[in-house]
């Protein structure tokens, strides 16, 4: 038995060995063999890539082609919705092409989200979406939380880390970031004031604006101000009311030429909160035509010379149309052939017959003739090279708003073109072409959310254009943190933010805004109680700007000796001017008047009683207690004296 034991632990021992001499040359086999197909796999390693690769991009190419088709089908629904159902229909596309992997959808996801454009508004899920896609290099992104710092929405407000993400931007290729950058480098906002860099910043994005506004007469832009009074803001001139529309309509209807020829202009660009719409223009114009309107004629030759869905491009209609208004004088008709002869469209290029034609329609007032003929002068364009005629015609149609001349008073002003240098008259000029970018529809949209009581969604657009260096986007959205309305942002941050606002607005000459630093001031909103910086912001607004407001509240501070050294005349002075210089100022400064008049009354007397007191007694010491008795019979001597005189 134990002979037994021994063979069997023996057997068992050995086949241990045998196993573990089996797995190290199993071991060595496969590290000789995987030496074996390194070698092979760097020499077929490209292959083997290639093919791996190859086999995924076929899939992977066409999701991203399908993303690629979804987003342009949804930018194209964009562009010709015309309410908000299909609005909607295009933001489903570009939800399923960023799912897709389409950053441009993502982008467009994230401002909807930003912005509340479609559905509610989601500033947190905005600034996840941002933030990837700023990782993956979006310019847009980087834009949208440098915005968002500045504020301080939905994050840390930081402003340091806000011109990181704006100088990211900018280097990206946003046109947005330069344009913040030019305003900030122009006020010296958070950075050194420096003229030169704003420049440098506000050419780039003017230089995109003109070569759009080559193309076509670029987009309008409705300013409304939010802080004119409720019941002018409903009926705001910048946006026709849909009643007053529908009234227009029926006048136009009924043969009234004019308001065809209004309302075909407001359809060909868009014009007052109205869609643009070429079928609408062109049928107000043909009407308008046909009863020999020759504005209208010369509108329905620029449709057909610059070619739309409604009127298709033909060099021929255009020449007819143009030649019905020049030959009836129009301003229009004349400068339209002009530009067919100066671009050789359906006619042979004659330099000489354009500039006859432009000198005709700029003699009448036209802005862009005149604004042809500075071109002319500028490029030497069949005459020779005259910067001071340029100079003079650039500036002309520049008095009108024509966006183009501006630019190029900018471009003589920014190289010394014919004009002595200026930086800061470049700077202001490019400035007023920046701001005629396509960014500038966010005034209507904003506008339209806060009369739909979405006051957030408004507050965040008007902040963004108010960051761009837009005076009325920083009153308006100055009144609307005031308002404290807003949720987007803490209570105590609103007043704060607001005086900033009101602060860069009054910069940019808006007389209300200086008038309300001063209230800021006097009240101790957002900052300390402080009647002497309160009276300077007053004394500004009253004597640069006439502001009857800032002269009442100047005077009450007079009045009383409020942060300056109290003085009833100029108080009294201050109240009548106010009253001069706006009639809503008459009944407050009556009342005004009335008390102070009243109160130094009051203030007359008691001075009086005490001073006769005074005297009376000196009186009593000296001629003795019955001086007065004295006196009046004295009195009645005389009127007797003079009776007698006179009767005899």
């Amino acid at each position: 038995m134990n002979e037994i034991k021994q063979f069997l632990s023996h057997t068992l021992e050995q086949r241990k060995l045998n196993k573990v001499i089996n797995k190290r040359e199993t071991l060595l086999g496969k590290k000789k063999n995987q030496r074996k197909l390194r070698i092979k796999g760097i020499q077929n390693k490209d292959l083997l890539k290639r093919n791996k690769s190859h086999s995924k991009k076929p899939a992977k190419k066409n999701f991203t082609d399908e993303g690629d088709q979804l987003f342009k089908m949804a930018i194209k629904i964009l562009q010709q919705s015309r309410n908000q159902k299909q609005k909607e229909e295009a933001y489903i596309l570009f939800a399923k092409a960023a799912d897709m992997g389409n950053l441009k959808a993502m982008e467009k996801m994230a401002d909807a989200l930003l912005f509340g454009n479609v559905g509610t508004q989601n500033i947190t899920a905005a600034i996840q979406l941002y933030e990837s896609l700023a990782k993956e290099g979006s310019y847009k992104a980087q834009n949208a939380l440098g915005f968002l710092s500045s504020y301080g929405i939905g994050m840390e407000y930081n402003q340091a880390k806000a011109l990181i993400y704006y100088t990211f931007g900018s280097a990206g290729g946003s046109m947005m970031s330069q344009m913040i950058l030019g305003y900030r480098y122009l006020s010296g906002i958070n950075v050194l004031q420096n003229c030169e860099v704003a420049l440098n910043h506000y050419k780039k994005v003017a230089d995109y604006i003109a070569d759009k506004l080559e193309k076509s007469e670029g987009i309008p832009v409705e300013k409304v101000r939010l802080t004119e009074r409720p019941e002018n803001l409903s009926s705001n001139s910048e946006i026709l009311d849909w009643d007053i529309y529908q009234y227009y309509k029926f006048l136009a209807e009924r043969g009234d030429v004019q308001l065809q020829v209004s309302l075909g202009q407001l359809h060909l660009i868009g014009r007052k909160g109205l869609d643009q719409d070429y079928y609408k223009a062109l049928y107000y114009f043909l009407k308008a035509a046909k009863a020999g309107s020759a504005n209208a004629m010369a509108f329905i030759g620029k449709m057909y010379l610059e070619g739309n869905a409604a009127a298709p491009q033909s060099n021929a209609t255009a020449f007819k149309y143009f030649s019905m208004a020049a030959n009836k004088g129009n301003a229009i008709g004349l400068h339209g052939l002009g530009l067919l002869y100066f671009y050789g469209k359906g006619v042979p290029v004659n330099y000489a017959e354009a500039l006859k034609y432009f000198q005709k329609a700029a003699e009448k007032g036209w802005p862009n003739a005149q604004f042809q003929l500075g071109f002319m002068y500028y490029s030497g364009s069949g005459v020779w090279k005259d910067y001071k005629l340029a100079f003079k015609y650039f500036y002309l149609a520049s008095q009108s708003g024509q966006p183009l001349a501006i630019y190029y008073l900018a471009e003589m002003y920014a190289t010394g073109t014919g004009v002595l240098r200026s930086c800061r008259t470049a700077v202001e000029l490019y400035k007023g072409v920046c701001e005629l970018g396509h960014w500038a529809e966010k005034f209507l949209t904003a506008y339209f959310a806060y009369k739909d009581g979405d006051i957030d969604s408004s507050l965040v657009q008007y902040a963004l254009l108010a960051e761009m260096g837009y005076e009325v986007a920083q009153s308006n959205s100055a009144f609307i943190l005031e308002s404290k309305k807003a949720k987007i942002l803490e209570k105590e941050k609103m007043y704060p933010m607001a005086l900033l606002l009101w602060n860069r607005a009054a910069i940019q000459g808006n007389a209300f805004a200086r008038v309300k630093i001063g209230d800021y001031h006097y009240y101790g909103y957002g900052t300390k109680k402080d009647y002497q910086t309160a009276a300077t912001h007053y004394s500004i607004a009253a004597d640069k700007y006439h502001n009857a407001q800032a002269m009442f509240n100047l005077a009450y501070m007079y009045e009383h000796g409020l942060g300056i050294a109290k003085d009833i005349h100029l108080a009294r002075r201050l109240y009548d001017m106010a009253a001069q210089t706006s009639p809503d100022a008459r009944i407050p400064v009556f009342f005004a008047l009335m008390r102070l008049e009243t109160v130094h009354l009051l203030q007359d007397i008691l001075f009086f009683n005490f001073t006769m007191r005074r005297k009376w007694k000196k009186l009593d010491n000296t001629l003795g207690p019955y001086w007065d008795l004295f006196v009046i019979g004295l009195i009645v001597a005389m009127l007797i004296f003079l009776l007698r005189n006179r009767y005899r």
